[in-house]
């Protein structure tokens, strides 16, 4: 990355006591933002597919490892040996080859006569490891001499750098650059595991395409005896981080987040350094310096809390065991692939992904956005993503679930009354998450940009990352020209609606690939476009995860019936109010719960008023999705009352598979795009725009139990079998081929019987059973 390559080329510059106070001053307020994934990442205690268990039935391990990194390091390695001997541990000491200081062969000896291992720390520990591929290789040569020469098995980059491909190039066992999370390094990418993973090596063929084949008797005698080497990440924050930037006065957030490992079984893997340890020379006052007692209670603590539960292992032997573990189950050599990594053996992925998303929307409640971003964040890609605040004060940064969340601007869908009211926002929006993202493109250039419309333009945000090697996905949330003229009743051939075709077609040109939001949309597009070859359909299948029955906690007596959502003239609100006049008086303990803002809110309200229905028809705010659900659980009946004759008729809706998927039953208007995807085992239709039909079909299901049941048991069916479980590899692999260049390997179904399960059968009698009404 450029700020890493300007800061090591002027560390030399900076005196240390400068150093020490840039460090600290960064890493006290990278703190105060990243407490919700450090020191827990949360989801990183799952283990990997296949995880054999500790041996002998140990509850975890514990993995200590030292980096010397100058001559007063050097000098302590003695006693740092005696005081772990002392205390019934042993460790890895991991030395520069050709650094600031010459380890001996005697050191080296007595160290493995103990029972300790040695290994190879960087090479000139200067960070310019990683500069070029050229350079990395020409280096990699000298760690290979080093590491036959000491007999070592494992390797650490210098500052934690790291590049779990490249790699490939040593002669290793394991590799121990990564973390599972550490936003203080330079390069905070994180494993997002606790525990030890294997990295295949890539296939041949696809290693010389990428021109990083080494010579072939090297890769021969590789192939042949190592496939792939072993990762073990540090579990436990570097006692520079602790001790010195942190200033923390014991090793406190180390015992806890070692319980925390302990209780998921996972792998306790400390990195200290011997150079910054007071032996009692100097009581740990110096700025570089923190009392080795810290170290010892830390022993201490493992010791006498744990004893013989754990395993205290060197890393050499973890991972000579992780790998025998395996290896078995390895690809044959030269078929290792990058999906390996990720779906067979490992937790998180080689290479990384650095991921730009951007969406005119609040990242909080637009499900489709928070299912990439969480996806691709969830198996260790690095995620930004530029959204709106959904309110004035709104922090402008955020972080959910290792996803960061840049917040520009506010925007009041109340407000969006004429035309400008509603393009003047999005211009601005264009122009400033231009300008961040490709600034923060140069600074540390990202792989892919993912980004949703409305409106499609906003694609070109990326056009300085796209000239520069970026690959783009333009997503079709909404097909925008028919979008535009329902919201203000223009006709087809209008100036503004062909303006907006014509946008359309130069968007889809610019991206690499449309996604689009439902499969009528994708024969509309895909004809107006000409990019059929270049568009993927992905409904907005819901997280099962997120979007599942759960318990009622409501209990009053009432029958909710619930709208979430925008409230737009096109949703048909309206037209459920004035159903609900008669439902209220047909079933009076019935209450008709509407979340959600938009254009017509103020208009509703205004209805439900002269209806006379303020105590029966409530509104509320719109709530992120983590709230939304509680809601949801307590619904007695889920309400979609689209117009059939406007935008609503081909714009599907997400509430429908939200309902069916917590077991609520849903009453829905007859629309083109619902009766494409759902029939009438699983929704209850009535006819669009008819407010007693709708009224009729409420009745009928808030009052026969038998058939909501029959609903939701089909409902539940259905939606497992359309959820986004069976759909977010697909994303993946379309995000991975992009990321490399590989477009053509990107598979768009010409028919949606290959994307969709339509038809859903009677349930058996005894999963009718098992399911209850609400």
């Amino acid at each position: 990355m450029l700020r890493n390559r300007f800061y090591y080329g002027v560390k030399p510059l900076l005196s240390s006591s400068i150093r020490l106070a840039l460090r600290k001053s960064f890493t006290r307020r990278k703190r105060a933002q990243m407490g919700h994934v450090w020191p827990i990442l949360p989801g990183s205690e799952k283990p990997p597919q296949g995880w054999p268990g500790w041996p002998e039935g140990k509850e975890f391990a514990v993995v200590l490892t030292h980096d010397v990194e100058g001559t007063a390091g050097l000098s302590k390695c003695r006693e740092l040996m005696k005081r772990e001997m002392h205390l019934g541990f042993r460790s890895s000491f991991n030395f520069i080859p050709e650094g600031s200081y010459a380890v001996t062969d005697e050191l080296r000896q007595e160290l493995s006569g103990n029972g300790f291992e040695v290994g190879i720390h960087d090479l000139h520990h200067d960070g310019k490891l990683y500069g070029s591929r050229r350079g990395f290789s020409k280096r990699a040569q000298r760690i290979n001499h080093y590491l036959k020469e000491w007999g070592a098995d494992g390797f650490r980059a210098g500052f934690m750098l790291h590049n779990l491909e490249w790699i490939h190039d040593l002669n290793i066992l394991y590799d121990a650059s990564t973390f599972d999370t550490d936003p203080f390094e330079p390069q905070p990418d994180g494993a997002g595991t606790i525990f030890p993973f294997w990295v295949p090596r890539p296939s041949a063929e696809r290693s010389s395409a990428e021109g990083k084949v080494r010579s072939t008797e090297f890769r021969d005698e590789q192939a042949t005896n190592r496939p792939g080497y072993v990762e073990l990440p540090y579990t436990l924050c570097q006692d520079s981080t602790l001790f010195l930037l942190l200033g923390e006065p014991d090793p406190g957030i180390w015992c806890r987040k070692l319980d925390w490992i302990a209780k998921h079984g996972g792998m306790v893997l400390v990195n200290s350094h011997p150079d910054y340890m007071s032996m009692g020379e100097s009581g740990g006052a110096e700025p570089w310096r923190f009392p080795v007692g810290l170290y010892e209670t830390l022993l201490e603590y493992i010791r006498s809390r744990y004893g013989n539960r754990c395993w205290q292992v060197t890393a050499r032997d973890l991972a000579s065991w992780y790998k025998g573990t395996q290896v078995k189950n390895a690809p044959p050599a030269g078929e290792a692939s990058r999906v390996s990594i990720t779906s067979t053996t490992a937790p998180v992925r080689n290479p990384k992904r650095r991921i730009c998303v951007v969406a005119y929307s609040n990242f909080e409640s637009d499900n489709r956005v928070r299912r990439y971003a969480y996806e691709l964040a969830r198996r260790g890609d690095e995620v930004d993503v530029f959204s709106l605040k959904a309110t004035p004060e709104q922090n402008a940064l955020e972080f959910f679930n290792g996803v960061r969340v840049h917040r520009l601007l506010h925007r009041s869908r109340a407000q969006q009354k004429s035309r400008a009211d509603f393009l003047l926002p999005i211009v601005r929006f264009f122009f400033e998450v231009s300008a961040r993202v490709s600034w923060r493109h140069l600074r540390d250039p990202y792989d892919l940009f993912h980004i949703h419309n409305v409106p499609d333009f906003l694609v070109f945000s990326a056009l300085f990352p796209r000239l520069s090697g970026a690959k783009v996905i333009l997503d079709i949330h909404d097909i925008l020209p028919e979008f535009y003229a329902s919201k203000f009743s223009l006709g087809p051939n209008t100036f503004g609606v062909r303006l907006l075709k014509a946008m359309e077609r130069s968007s889809a040109r610019f991206a690499h690939h449309v996604i689009l939001s439902n499969h009528l949309w994708r024969d509309t597009y895909t004809a107006r476009t000409g990019q059929r070859d270049r568009c993927s359909c992905f409904i907005n299948n819901v997280d099962t995860d997120v979007f599942r029955p759960r318990p009622r906690t409501r209990n009053d007596g009432k029958l909710i019936v619930l709208y979430p959502g925008g409230l737009q003239w096109h949703q048909g609100l309206d037209i459920a109010i004035r159903a609900f006049q008669n439902v209220s008086t047909e079933v009076p303990e019935a209450e008709f719960h509407i979340y959600g803002e938009g254009s017509v809110k103020a208009d509703l309200v205004g209805l439900a008023h002269e209806l006379g229905l303020d105590r029966k028809v409530r509104f509320f705010d719109a709530l992120p999705t983590r709230e939304i659900v509680e809601v949801m659980a307590n619904a007695d009946l889920g309400v979609v009352p689209k117009r059939a004759d406007s935008f609503g008729n081909e714009a599907y809706s997400t509430k429908i598979m939200e309902f069916m998927s917590m077991g609520i039953p849903v009453v829905a208007s007859s629309t083109k795009i619902d009766r494409y995807y759902f029939n009438d085992a699983v929704v209850r239709f009535f006819e669009s725009g008819n407010s007693n039909a709708l009224a009729q079909a409420m009745v009928e299901v808030l009052r026969d139990p038998d058939l909501s049941r029959r609903m939701v048991a089909r409902a539940l069916e259905y939606a497992a079998l359309n959820s986004w479980a069976t759909r977010k590899a697909e994303y993946l692999d379309l995000v991975d081929v992009l990321s490399d260049g590989e477009q053509s390997r990107v598979r768009t179904p010409s028919l949606p019987q290959e994307e969709l399960v339509r038809v859903v059968p009677e349930p058996p009698a005894e999963a009718k059973e098992r399911l209850s009404v609400k």
